[in-house]
């Protein structure tokens, strides 16, 4: 009887800027983390993943491949980016040309517990904690809620 397959966390060919600071334990590969960035402990970040200079990523988190995520960012505690919408009735299962990316701006504040669908950001917003983020942010500002919604413009 063999045992089942394995596949060791840790961190392998990862893009790293200068400066970053990574608690372990992680899960990283095949992502490129810019200058400065701290990720926690228990985060995942998948292939071709694009962190933003100055960015931190906090424990618990789970960043997705087509995701990119802008400069002097925050990412709280057990944010979950989606790229997979099931646009199929299911679950992809391998089918990446149904997956769809997700693009957060430079500045963007992201609460703990939030989750981020496959949508566009733009810079300067504010995103409450334990908020679905289920459309496109197209003006600066903060949201909350399920689904996330305008509470106020920034000025």
């Amino acid at each position: 009887m063999s045992g089942p397959a394995r596949n060791p966390i840790g961190i392998r060919d990862v893009n790293f800027g200068v400066g970053v600071a990574v608690v372990e334990p992680c899960n990283l590969y095949g992502c490129t983390i810019g200058d400065n960035c701290f990720i926690g402990p228990f985060t995942e970040i998948q292939k071709d993943v694009v962190i933003g200079a100055r960015t931190r990523v906090q424990s618990h988190s789970f960043v997705c491949e087509l995701v990119s995520i802008g400069q002097d960012c925050f990412v709280g505690h057990g944010v979950m980016f989606i790229n997979d919408t099931f646009a199929g009735g299911g679950p992809a299962r391998g089918r990446k040309e149904l997956w769809r990316e997700t693009r957060v701006g430079n500045r963007v504040s992201i609460g703990s517990n939030s989750t981020i669908l496959p949508v566009a950001i733009v810079d300067d917003v504010v995103i409450g904690a334990g908020s679905v983020v289920t459309k496109d942010i197209t003006v600066a500002g903060t949201y909350a809620g399920n689904p996330a919604r305008l509470l106020t413009l920034r000025k």
